[in-house]
């Protein structure tokens, strides 16, 4: 009797644990003072808020869309098991990562990086989420609440954004704006990194 209360208890503390943010390491964006013209323009970005639902000109473009997330999903079944988690987070990937003119396998590479694919992981510095977005940016271009940075969606679209901000303003140079993402701007570890991790989701026989 004693030990199956003791078995009971430890697997509550178990599941305790299990729902509690993870901790990530990576680093984190620094607060900069935002022009208004930028700060509008990324409010506009992050307002519009479409569902993830690509579309396509032609067949030959959906069928590579459609063998692009059948491959990834293999690749991503170790770390998310459920199909329908999994999927949908791989298309939201991919339909935020396209709208910003960004390489959803780079995001991947990310993601990766960033908090290893947990929804609810937190920086020591407080970065949240899947793209490890600091809670600065809720207040500087959403509607300041935090705690939406744990939305799928939200967090994609955050991480998207704000990194096509920092690649506008390297003049598209990744290294650069990587590096100001992560809040090492001129390091060379955090750019390898992520240029590592997305060579893990190019599909065969890309560069």
């Amino acid at each position: 009797m004693q030990r199956e209360r003791r078995g009971l208890m430890l697997g509550a503390l178990a599941a305790g644990f299990a729902s509690w943010p993870c901790l990530s390491h990576a680093g984190a964006q620094l607060e900069e003072p935002l022009a208004d013209a930028v700060r509008s323009a990324l409010s506009a970005a992050i307002a519009y808020s479409a569902p993830p639902k690509p579309r396509f000109d032609n067949v030959e473009a959906r069928l590579t869309y459609l063998r692009w997330l059948g491959v990834m999903s293999e690749k991503l079944k170790p770390r998310k098991s459920e199909p329908q988690t999994r999927i949908e987070f791989l298309e939201t990937v991919w339909y935020e990562a396209k709208r910003a003119g960004l390489d959803p396998s780079l995001m991947l590479g990310l993601v990766q990086v960033e908090s290893g694919f947990r929804k609810y992981a937190i920086s020591s510095a407080g970065a949240r989420g899947y793209t490890q977005v600091m809670p600065f940016w809720a207040k500087s271009i959403g509607d300041g609440q935090a705690s939406r940075l744990f939305h799928m969606q939200t967090n994609l679209r955050f991480g998207c954004v704000i990194l096509r901000h920092y690649l506008d303003r390297e003049q598209g140079d990744m290294y650069l704006a990587l590096g100001r993402y992560n809040g090492s701007r001129g390091r060379p570890e955090y750019p390898r990194a992520v240029f590592g991790a997305r060579k893990q989701w190019l599909l065969p026989g890309e560069t």
